[in-house]
């Protein structure tokens, strides 16, 4: 081939790559606009709330507290209803859950991968926070990360928000001492006003558990907590909500991604020991 073409082959290379590359971002730019425009009509109303079809999110699962009363974790397991559990552990710095420990050894027994979870306050320390999470929860193999929930939980909260630097102050010393306690880093679970108002641009490399009961969450989310009113079998009090979840990935990712094993014989072995 002559130089003259050549330069003509390599110059048309480098249009068909420049082209490809200018509809690649022209599509990525679309499906997120789609994206917002969709999330902006759910949140507002305007079209029905968004559920996580199973096929798309095989993994799916609840998270309780002492409010669910007493749980049948064999039945509520059965059927894949509930892969995984985060069980609320603590609150603050003096709060722990009644029923922590039931459900955590519970759901256990019965095949539920689990996690914590603590309630952050802005009323006291992070210091005295994690001392209070770690007094109650096991650190045991085959077990999802402790969760910080992000919440603003009462009138005066809401009506005053703490400041991004104390939320980063607390939320900090949890996250060193859990990661160092447990060996993993710890998940953070928020809605997506507060991702933005506290969350953005900060803590890289966590995994975000979102909740929306609208649509899927923007944020680049792990965990979605989509309802608020499930309604599973296993709860001995009939009238009382369960708050539903599912995992963004397959069961295959899931166990990847945590470190855990399918075989649950290892609970057995570790409680005989």
């Amino acid at each position: 081939m002559s130089k003259k073409g050549q330069s003509k082959t390599a110059s048309y290379i480098k249009r068909t790559a420049a082209l490809v590359i200018v509809l690649s971002i022209l599509g990525f730019l679309a499906y997120e606009g789609y994206r917002v425009w969709n999330f902006y009509r759910a949140v507002n109303g305007e079209i029905p709330p968004q559920l996580p079809a199973t096929e798309d999110y095989p993994v799916r699962g609840v998270d309780i507290s002492y409010y669910q009363g007493e749980i049948n974790w064999e039945e509520l397991s059965a059927d894949k209803h509930v892969s995984f559990a985060f069980i609320k552990a603590t609150e603050g710095s003096n709060h722990q859950d009644e029923r922590f420990t039931e459900n955590w050894n519970n759901a256990r027994d019965a095949g539920v991968y689990v996690g914590a979870y603590h309630f952050v306050s802005f009323e006291s320390s992070g210091e005295t926070q994690a001392d209070n999470f770690i007094s109650i929860v096991p650190k045991q193999s085959n077990s999802l990360p402790p969760v910080l929930d992000l919440e603003l939980y009462n009138e005066e909260t809401m009506a005053n928000p703490p400041s991004k630097a104390k939320v980063h102050e607390i939320l900090d010393t949890m996250i060193e001492r859990l990661e160092e306690h447990y060996g993993v880093k710890p998940i953070i679970y928020t809605s997506s006003n507060l991702y933005m108002k506290y969350l953005l641009g900060s803590y890289w490399g966590y995994d975000l558990w979102m909740s929306n009961t609208s649509c899927e969450p923007l944020a680049n989310w792990t965990f979605w907590q989509y309802s608020f009113e499930g309604k599973l079998p296993g709860f001995a009090m009939d009238n009382i909500p369960v708050d539903l979840n599912v995992y963004n990935g397959s069961e295959k990712e899931f166990y990847k991604q945590f470190g855990l094993s399918p075989d649950f014989a290892v609970y057995k072995k570790e409680k005989n020991s």
